[in-house]
């Protein structure tokens, strides 16, 4: 009997538990998610799996913030170091609403990349979370060249 009784609490205890690991709202948990900006205006933070699923499709411009270089995600578009990125608006192209990813090594400098650019007035500004680490360790391969 005490061991029924046991038994039942452990089995409630677990879905409880359970219960609390599943996102309520917003989707799964690598869909993008959007991401505050001080000041007004946000951008995408978007997983390694996520972003490889986009890259199939292509249909924007891919930026690698990092500095100095460790490497890179095929196919990237452009090379703007994160903290020239609002001198360097010239080479993002003339659209503020044209979608732009960036990354870095961490996801740190990507981060302050992202928020210059919203708070510049681009609007569809995406960011890869965790950068080329968490990019690699999903499993995903790294270009590294000579530069």
């Amino acid at each position: 009997m005490m061991v029924r009784r046991a038994t039942g609490r452990l089995v409630v205890v677990l879905l409880v538990l359970l219960a609390g690991a599943v996102p309520v709202a917003g989707g799964p948990p690598d869909a993008p998610r959007k991401v505050s900006v001080e000041g007004g205006g946000s951008y995408t933070a978007v997983n390694s799996a996520a972003l490889k699923a986009m890259l199939a499709k292509k249909d924007f411009l891919f930026v690698n913030v990092h500095i100095p270089y460790e490497g890179e995600i095929e196919p990237t578009d452009r090379f703007i170091p994160f903290d020239t990125i609002a001198a360097r608006l010239d080479t993002l192209g003339a659209r503020k609403d044209a979608r732009v990813v960036l990354y870095c090594i961490s996801g740190r400098m990507s981060t302050i990349a992202a928020r210059t650019l919203v708070g510049l007035g681009y609007t569809d500004v995406w960011n890869l979370e965790g950068g080329m680490r968490a990019w690699e360790g999903a499993g995903y391969p790294l270009a590294r060249r000579q530069r």
